[in-house]
C-alpha cells in the first residue's frame, strides 16, 4: 500500500523564519514532500540560501525578505505567494509561521521595550501571518492548514523566559481561537510546541558550554536527547498534510517527553 497522505504535490506553502533553524528545516522538508515553498525571513540572504538549497535538490522555491512585525510586508508576501499559486493552478494551502526571537530576562528585570519587541515578533507577527493567510484561503475556498510555532515554555514557568513564554502562550490561544473561527471554511489551525532544539537561537558559545546548557534537558527527557530542527519539521509536515485532516486547534509537542500534559 502506498501512503500518500504526506504528499504535498501541487500545493503552495509559505514558511516564515525560513533562513535558519526550524524554519529552514521545515521549508526543505515541505519542498521534499512536493510543495512549492515560499521562504520568507528578515535575513533575506538566508532565505535565498534556503530556496537555493531546495531548488538544487530538485524542488521549487522562492525567497522573500520579510519583517513579520510590519503588517504591510506580511500582507504583500502572503499576496505574492497566493497569487503565484493561483497562476500555477493551485492556491496557498499551507502557512508555517515559524519566525521568532528569544529574549532572556527575569520578571523583575524585564523592561517594557523588551516585552514589546518579543510580542511584536513572536505574537503579533504570527497574528498578521495567520490573518492574511486565512483570508487568502477563505477567498479561494479550498481550505488549507496553518501551523504556528509555540514552545515547551508554555508548559512550565522557565526562569528568565517571561517574554518568550508569554508570547508563545498567546500563539497557542491564537491557534485555538482561529481554528474555531475558520474550521467551517475547511481551514485547520494547529500549534507545535517543541522542547529544546539545537538551532542558532539556542546555540551557546563553545561545545562545552552547549553541552552544559543541554544537560538538564537530556537528563529529564525519556528519549535521552535534545531535538534537532528536522524533528520539529516533521511535526509541521504532519499538521500541514492530509495525515492530520481531522486535527485542528491542537498542540503537538515534539519534546522528547520532557513535558506530558493532558
Amino acid at each position: 500500500m502506498t501512503v500518500t497522505a504526506y504528499d504535498l504535490t501541487g500545493r503552495t506553502a509559505l514558511v516564515t523564519g525560513a533562513a535558519s533553524g526550524i524554519g529552514r528545516a521545515t521549508a526543505v522538508l515541505l519542498a521534499a514532500a512536493g510543495a512549492v515553498v515560499h521562504c520568507a525571513d528578515l535575513d533575506e540572504q538566508g532565505a535565498r540560501r534556503t530556496a537555493e538549497r531546495i531548488t538544487s535538490d530538485g524542488g521549487s522555491a522562492h525567497a522573500h525578505p520579510l519583517d513579520v512585525t510590519d503588517r504591510a510586508q506580511v500582507a504583500a508576501v502572503v499576496s505574492a505567494a497566493a497569487t503565484a499559486a493561483v497562476r500555477a493552478g493551485g492556491h496557498l494551502a499551507v502557512l508555517a509561521a515559524i519566525a521568532g526571537i528569544m529574549h532572556r530576562s527575569t520578571v523583575l528585570e524585564t523592561a517594557e521595550d523588551d516585552l514589546d519587541r518579543v510580542l511584536a515578533v513572536n505574537f503579533k507577527g504570527v497574528l498578521y501571518g495567520c490573518q492574511e493567510a486565512a483570508r487568502a484561503m477563505i477567498d479561494h475556498g479550498a481550505g488549507g492548514s496553518i501551523v504556528t510555532m509555540a514552545s515547551g515554555a508554555i508548559d512550565a514557568g522557565t526562569p528568565g523566559l517571561l517574554c518568550y513564554g508569554v508570547a508563545k502562550a498567546a500563539v497557542v490561544q491564537l491557534a485555538r481561537t482561529l481554528a474555531a473561527e475558520v474550521g467551517p471554511h475547511g481551514i485547520r489551525v494547529n500549534a507545535v510546541a517543541p522542547g529544546w532544539v539545537r538551532t542558532p537561537m539556542t546555540r551557546r558559545g563553545t561545545a562545552e558550554e552547549q553541552s552544559r546548557a543541554e544537560a538538564p534537558m537530556v537528563r529529564h527527557a525519556p528519549l535521552g536527547r535534545v531535538g534537532e530542527p528536522e524533528d520539529v519539521a516533521h511535526a509541521v509536515l504532519h499538521l500541514a498534510s492530509d495525515a492530520s485532516a481531522f486535527t485542528t486547534g491542537q498542540i503537538l509537542r515534539p519534546n522528547g517527553g520532557v513535558a506530558m500534559p493532558w
